[in-house]
């Protein structure tokens, strides 16, 4: 023996010799396999030609096969054999029945053998079993029927049902880097007559599965470009598959996509589809255009999705590409000083958010060589950042701060103003959102306020809109049932906010504009002593604008068993009229009762309860201050308690009492005007005749207060009743009371009150009876699990006897005209 070949399919630890190729003396040539060894080789014409196969002296021009345990001894009658025959070995891998060699499958030649060799590798697998092909080195995808420089060509294929499907046909020396495939492979392997190749050049290892057809990772390792096409190129992907690429690209380089040929198929159903997507952010449609380019950042994912596609002139679903991965051009190179080292529990995060293909951005902190597209910085350090893109709009920032009252003792009622840290109004960097995680002890509740602009509820069906440069988000943080209160902005008529829950309030941004429009401070954080209403609303509203308000956890609606409470202020001489757009609360309860309550902040007000099952008044009007509560009950399945209300002002109008009063002041200041003038006629009269001035007793008036006795009586002999001189108020001081003596009297000046109701006044008690109520005393009650509660209009005999007024039987108050136009009046005074 001159020299030998051995083939060989080697897993990592076991080596399996298939087949043995020798060169005998005399120019024979001698080929044995082994059993079991699932190998064949096949000696096969190359072209036409007229060197003959001599196998014991019969010659062959066709092709000749040697299976498993088979031993051939054969010549050729021509000086160049390898011009005119080939050999073809082919290995079954069977992964259904039994385990897969994995590991590297290695060529491992003794000697040379002047023949073109193709190896054939067919790895069987189930269905949904993914199989996975590393190459060493990368390898390059070149079109079909396209040629390599040293003639080594690598052949991808696999099983879709009964069907072969081309992935590709590659070189080496390239960016392929794995393969990875689903439910079998054919790998081939071609080398030529002359070639000095040792190794197959890749692993197989098994996979889960990829829900794929195919998966191609591409590699670059520094700048370069790449030519790939998609399965099955040009015939067509098959219909309803779908292909992958993954980019590995170094941070520090950018890729730019040029679409070289894209072309599609006839749908039937399903659309056909290609998307990119970056790390962390969600797939973005491509338009796929010849001459078009994308350009992008960093590592990414390409995919085409195809469609049911029609029988008969379908079409072919391709894609052509080329991707260039080189250093970036004209980016910006700008350094900022970000320093955090006088914040306390602040984080800030910088991201890259492209607003279109090719504008990723890159952040690289203190220099550093690693670049990000996202980082995050903590308080209590100083960074230096810089921003690699062509336009730093692409950039975002978002911050996240914790305010924790740990002792109540040293937080309450202090203010900590909610602002935004002026050097985040100094980067060229936009802020997204602001965060401020607000927490307090169990004997503290946090009170948000907005004394400058107050808050507007943002209501879009009610035209009441948040348009400016940004807005807050306020919302509890109770897993349970946390209340999310909505969005807020400044010009409303919500002054604070109360709450026992902790709360988390976040500022959003629309643009730059919010850096002019917050400058200074809109909230302020309080801590205040414990409060039992979970959430309460302290809305002063303009009495020239009307006011929507809409309850917490619009969209999912009112937690179960969650009461909110608002505490409205009346302007001075005005009348609110308060309105529900709904006629009903729109809920069944299973558990509890939904309720509506109304109930004016003064004393003996009338209180107006809704359930869910009653209809809402269209319209109250409302002369004081007043609460509204709305608690919910434990609705039915797909039901869900969400309210709106509206409060505008009307200008109070004069009453019948303010007309008598005026009407009856004009006449007593005409009486004493007239009285005035007639004494002092008498007055100078009298001093004209020189006599005493006298008294005269008119016993045709009537001097007695109404229900009381007269003072003084006609005197009939007895002169004491003659003066001389008449004092007005010793003839008329009889007529008045203490209080209503010149000396004591007052004025009609307004006098303000002074009860503890300007800054917490208390939400109105629900009282307990003890019996059910008859229709007569009240028509609305309140049912819970265990008791029974109602707002009682006592019975116009009980008002009666205790001198109050009288009760209407719809709730509403029964006051004679004349009694309700003079308390009118005096509150206007």
């Amino acid at each position: 023996m001159a020299a030998g070949l051995w083939i060989a399919f080697l897993p990592l630890a076991q080596l399996l010799l298939l087949a043995a190729v020798t060169l005998q003396r005399g120019g024979s040539f001698e080929i044995s396999l082994q059993q079991l060894d699932n190998t064949s080789v096949k000696i096969k014409p190359a072209g036409p030609g007229k060197c003959a196969l001599d196998v014991r002296g019969n010659k062959f021009y066709s092709e000749w096969k040697i299976t498993s345990g088979q031993w051939l001894r054969f010549t050729f009658d021509c000086g160049s054999p390898e011009n005119y025959w080939e050999l073809v070995i082919e290995r079954d891998i069977d992964c259904m029945r039994g385990p897969c060699p994995f590991g590297d499958v290695l060529l491992q030649p003794s000697g040379f053998l002047p023949f073109n060799k193709t190896f054939i590798w067919n790895v069987k697998a189930k269905r949904l079993d993914g199989l996975e092909l590393k190459f060493s080195p990368f390898l390059k995808q070149v079109l079909p029927g396209e040629t390599c420089p040293d003639q080594v060509l690598y052949n991808i294929g696999t099983l879709l049902n009964t069907n072969r499907v081309n992935i590709g046909n590659f070189c080496g020396n390239g960016t392929v880097s794995r393969i990875k495939v689903q439910g079998g492979v054919i790998m081939t392997l071609k080398l030529p007559w002359n070639s000095k190749v040792s190794l197959s050049g890749f692993k197989l290892e098994g996979r889960s599965s990829i829900q794929r057809l195919c998966i191609v990772e591409s590699t670059f390792q520094t700048e370069g470009e790449a030519t790939l096409m998609s399965a099955n190129y040009p015939v067509g992907l098959p219909e309803n598959e779908l292909v992958a690429w993954q980019f590995v690209i170094p941070i520090y380089l950018r890729a730019r996509i040029a679409i070289l040929k894209y072309t599609t198929a006839k749908c039937e159903r399903n659309f056909q589809t290609v998307e990119y997507q970056l790390p962390g952010q969600q797939p973005q449609e491509l338009t796929p255009k010849e001459g078009q380019s994308v350009v992008l950042a960093g590592n990414f994912n390409l995919s085409m999705q195809g469609c049911k596609q029609y029988q008969q002139d379908a079409g072919a679903h391709n894609l052509h590409f080329k991707l260039f991965v080189q250093r970036p051009e004209n980016e910006e190179n700008v350094t900022y000083i970000v320093d955090l080292k006088r914040e306390r529990d602040l984080n800030l995060t910088i991201f890259s958010k492209p607003t279109q293909p090719g504008s990723l951005c890159l952040i690289c902190i203190n220099r550093s060589k690693k670049c990000e597209t996202n980082v995050t910085l903590v308080s209590g350090s100083s960074y230096t950042i810089a921003l690699l893109c062509k336009n730093t709009e692409n950039v975002r920032v978002t911050a996240v701060q914790s305010k924790v009252c740990w002792n109540s003792k040293a937080c309450q009622m202090r203010p900590f103003p909610l602002v935004v840290p002026p050097f985040l109004t100094w980067l060229p960097i936009l802020l997204e959102t602001f965060t401020w995680k607000l927490q307090a002890p169990a004997d503290t509740i946090i009170e948000i306020r907005s004394p400058t602009s107050k808050l507007k509820q943002h209501i879009p069906n009610q035209n009441q809109v948040c348009s400016g440069g940004y807005s807050y988000s306020i919302n509890g943080s109770a897993p349970e049932k946390a209340l999310r209160l909505g969005v807020f902005c400044l010009g409303g008529a919500i002054e604070k906010i109360q709450m026992k829950d902790n709360i988390t309030v976040m500022l959003k941004t629309y643009g730059k504009r919010w850096i002019n429009e917050s400058l200074k401070p809109n909230l302020t954080l309080f801590f205040m002593p414990v409060i039992q209403e979970e959430c309460v609303f302290s809305v002063i509203p303009d009495p020239k604008t009307e006011v929507y308000l809409q309850t917490p956890n619009w969209l999912e609606g009112l937690p179960p068993f969650t009461s909110v409470y608002w505490n409205i202020t009346v302007p001075a001489k005005q009348v609110a009229q308060l309105s529900f757009p709904k006629d009903r609360m729109g809920v069944t309860c299973i558990q509890s009762r939904a309720n509506i309550y109304i109930q004016e902040q003064r004393p003996n007000a009338e209180e107006t309860v809704r359930r869910e099952d009653q209809k809402l008044p269209r319209t109250l009007d409302l002369k004081h201050h007043f609460w509204v509560n709305i608690t919910n009950c434990k609705p039915a399945t797909n039901q869900q308690l969400s309210m709106q209300f509206r409060v505008k002002f009307v200008q109070k109008k004069a009453g019948l009492a303010v007309i008598i009063g005026v009407v009856l002041g004009g006449i007593a200041l005409l009486s004493t005007i007239g009285l005035v003038i007639f004494c002092t006629k008498r007055k100078k009269k009298k001093q004209e005749n020189q006599t005493p001035a006298v008294g005269v007793y008119n016993g045709n008036v009537n001097t007695q207060l109404p229900g009381k006795q007269g003072i003084f009586k006609k005197r009939k002999k007895n002169e004491s009743h003659i003066y001389a001189v008449i004092d007005d108020t010793m003839v008329y001081g009889h007529l008045l009371d203490d209080s209503m003596k010149p000396e004591n009297a007052e004025i009609g000046v307004y006098q303000p009150f002074t009860g503890p109701v300007s800054t917490a006044p208390s939400p109105p008690p629900i009282r307990k009876i003890s019996k059910v109520p008859s229709m007569e005393e009240s028509s609305f009650t309140i049912l819970t699990d265990s008791e029974i509660y109602t707002f009682a209009h006592r019975k116009p005999e009980e008002l009666q006897a205790n001198g109050d007024v009288t009760s209407s039987a719809n709730g509403n108050v029964g006051k004679s005209l004349l009694e309700e136009n003079s308390e009118q009046e005096n509150s206007e005074l």
